[in-house]
């Protein structure tokens, strides 16, 4: 058993946030989808170009379409795997050891970004769907490490101090690798392996401190079933709590829209604002850190807040602003100076989204040892929700040929997300912890 409240340990849990951050800053975020959108489709010899489309396995396909395509195939995945890696997990006491797995999976794939350039478009974007793989899978064994470490009373403010954590380093970050491209010349795909490299060197003051929890028993063939069979007496348990069941209905839709702006952000920026000869990229990486730095006070104030509204209010809130953020988006985001008022909205509202979305689930379970079985459940019902957002809004940009309305289906989500919201109970009949 590890002890809970342990000052030290909850330091390099929440040290982990600043190590693995920096993939959804430089890789999902900023560096890398400039980088893509900037190297893939047709150029003539002056290097202006012709069209967006690739040739992906013999398919012509949009560029962004294929990006939003790879990242829902590697967040199924994850689907696929969760179940039957936390079932192994909680059996065989082995969360940190599936941690570092995929950590180290997903870090050395975005070092091997650094050859996008230089190898067929099927391999260059196999590593992006293994970095993907890797960063959202171990984050399902990192996320279940909270009820082990931590009271309940404490998980707002614990996920709140890991995200901003995770804000500030991966913004240093950024800064420095811009002060290189953008100072010294340094060739943006050199960031790719300088980003794998900080993952993975400061994932280790986690691991140190983490303690391996062993139970002895053996991994067996009828153990990697057990995982299916772990998440579907989850589901039976959820289904039995009216709070829990109807807070994952609502994350499951509202994820939709949350993950997938985050995740196309900077694309439909690229395409739709910093999209003229004269745009000027950096106006575009300094959008993406207003969002960062935004992001830590916006995590930190809602944390606050929920302590006086309550959780599902408080989240109710941070629904009605990225339903704002959307429609904003839709009608007036043509220039900088709007984008750039879009991106401070999105920073508030994103990190507060994020930490409370974690805590509340967290705050609503029950006294259990299997908590990686829960939070794959958890993180099951959120990759899912993102895969449906991503491929919903490739489908509406591949056949209306128009970003614009790809993001204004973004705010169904949102809006449904938050009528489900009104319907989860305060408080728990059968015992569960309270809410707030």
């Amino acid at each position: 058993m590890i002890a809970k409240g342990d000052k030290k340990i909850i330091r390099a849990w929440t040290f982990y946030d600043w190590a693995n951050s920096v993939y959804p800053l430089v890789i999902s975020t900023a560096i890398f989808p400039i980088f893509y959108e900037s190297n893939t489709g047709e150029f003539d010899s002056e290097g202006k170009r012709i069209t967006d489309l690739v040739n992906f396995f013999g398919c012509e396909i949009k560029n962004t379409v294929l990006y939003s395509y790879v990242i829902a195939a590697s967040l199924l995945m994850v689907s696929i795997l969760s179940p039957i890696l936390s079932g192994v997990a909680d059996f065989s006491g082995s969360k940190k050891r599936f941690m570092q797995f995929f950590c180290y999976l997903g870090s050395i794939n975005v070092s091997a970004l650094f050859f996008f350039k230089d190898v067929p478009i099927e391999l260059a974007m196999t590593f992006l769907f293994l970095a993907s793989l890797g960063f959202w899978n171990s984050l399902v064994f990192y996320n279940a490490f909270m009820p082990e470490i931590a009271d309940p009373k404490d998980h707002d403010k614990i996920s709140a101090r890991g995200f901003s954590m995770g804000y500030f380093g991966s913004a240093l970050l950024l800064i420095s690798l811009l002060v290189a491209i953008k100072g010294f010349g340094m060739p943006a795909k050199h960031s790719f392996w300088i980003t794998g490299l900080w993952w993975m060197g400061f994932a280790q003051i986690t691991y140190r401190r983490l303690p391996r929890v062993t139970t002895g028993n053996q991994i067996t063939r009828k153990i990697l079933g057990d995982g299916f069979r772990e998440l579907l007496k989850v589901g039976n348990y959820i289904k039995t709590r009216v709070r829990l069941k109807r807070y994952l209905i609502s994350f499951f839709i509202f994820s939709m829209g949350v993950q997938t702006v985050m995740l196309m952000a900077v694309l439909f920026a690229k395409k739709e604002v910093f999209n003229k000869p004269d745009s000027n990229e950096a106006g575009l990486i300094i959008a993406v850190l207003l969002i960062q730095f935004i992001a830590i006070p916006g995590s930190l104030l809602f944390s606050r807040l929920s302590r006086s509204l309550g959780n599902l209010k408080t989240l109710g809130i941070a629904l009605f602003v990225w339903v704002v953020c959307c429609a904003f988006a839709y009608f007036f985001v043509y220039n900088e100076i709007n984008f750039y008022i879009l991106a401070s909205i999105v920073g508030f509202v994103m990190g507060g989204t994020q930490a409370l979305s974690r805590s509340t689930y967290s705050k609503f379970l029950p006294e259990t040892k299997d908590t990686a079985s829960f939070f794959s459940f958890f993180d099951i019902t959120e990759k899912i929700g993102i895969v449906i957002g991503m491929v919903i809004f490739g489908f509406v940009e591949a056949s209306s040929g128009d970003m614009r309305a790809s993001v204004l289906a973004l705010i169904t989500f949102f809006v449904l997300g938050f009528v489900a919201l009104l319907f989860v109970p305060k408080n728990e009949k059968e015992g569960v912890a309270q809410s707030h």
